[in-house]
């Protein structure tokens, strides 16, 4: 089973980022450092069953290259994406620098949807062949996830669960640990099993049964006021306390919640994320 289990949630802002250019609000020129929000992304980091260190990033954020100097991530073995938006995904380039440390591809796993718009996006990475010069470009594997079909790497199962992000279908993740016997663990090491919902507004009733057992949730929550495409504070405590996971995490935040004012209103069991909660 894997061992040294670490999970870094990089980042715990909403699009824009906090501090927002331009703006003077009390967050924004708050000197509480979990009010300094940079763009979502999540870092996996342990060692597999066979002893070798392995990273998996959920997102690849336009912060990532701040990321992985803040926290030492000198490695990718696998990212999953959750959906195809800029703040999501506009870090892409930045994986490169593992690619020339390690000498191989990164294996990126997302939904056909998604796939095409990086193919759009990054079409420097992916057609490389018709770059006018040659270049230092990512060398990154895609391959296609269906909903609800999960993948083994690395000792782990993930398992893709359909959210909706307003009238988009996204991807949240199931993340399992697996025994010696390639089957999930009947006794799930920390943080797992763990279910990453970000950017989501609603979940559909297919995936609920999914979320049966979790111990550790990271959940959107982006404002107090209603959003097409976010849950509210009240719509995430409310979908946290159905989910009913040990420690419930909330991400995605603007700069309209305070940490410190917001942190001491929420439920037991219920806690707002900042950049570089770590759980061991």
């Amino acid at each position: 089973m894997i061992s040294e289990i670490e999970f870094i949630q990089c980042g715990t802002g909403t699009s824009a980022g906090i501090p927002v250019i331009g703006c003077n609000c009390d967050v924004c020129t708050s000197s509480d450092p979990r009010d300094n929000r940079t763009r979502c992304g999540a870092c996996l980091r342990f060692t597999d069953p066979e002893g070798k260190k392995r990273v998996v990033l959920i997102d690849c954020p336009p912060d990532h290259r701040q990321h992985a100097l803040t926290h030492g991530i000198d490695r990718c073995d696998l990212i999953i994406l959750t959906h195809d938006h800029v703040d999501h995904v506009f870090g892409l380039d930045e994986v490169r620098r593992y690619n020339a440390l390690h000498k191989v591809p990164i294996e990126l796993r997302a939904d056909d949807s998604t796939l095409e718009s990086l193919y759009r996006m990054f079409k420097h990475i992916f057609r490389k062949q018709e770059n006018v010069n040659v270049s230092f470009v990512a060398d990154i594997t895609p391959r296609p996830i269906q909903p609800f079909e999960p993948i083994d790497r690395f000792g782990l199962r993930f398992t893709p669960l359909p959210i909706l992000h307003g009238r988009q279908p996204i991807l949240g993740f199931r993340i399992d640990a697996l025994d010696d016997s390639g089957e999930v663990a009947h006794q799930q090491p920390k943080p797992f099993p763990l279910a990453y919902l970000t950017a989501c507004s609603a979940i559909p009733p297919s995936t609920w049964p999914y979320l049966n057992g979790i111990n550790t949730l990271f959940l959107d929550m982006l404002r107090f006021r209603a959003h097409p495409t976010h849950m509210t504070v009240d719509q995430a405590t409310d979908v946290a306390s159905r989910i009913g996971a040990a420690e419930s995490w909330f991400l995605h935040m603007t700069h309209d919640i305070c940490h410190a004012e917001l942190e001491g209103a929420l439920p037991e069991g219920m806690r707002l994320a900042w950049d570089g909660l770590s759980i061991p």
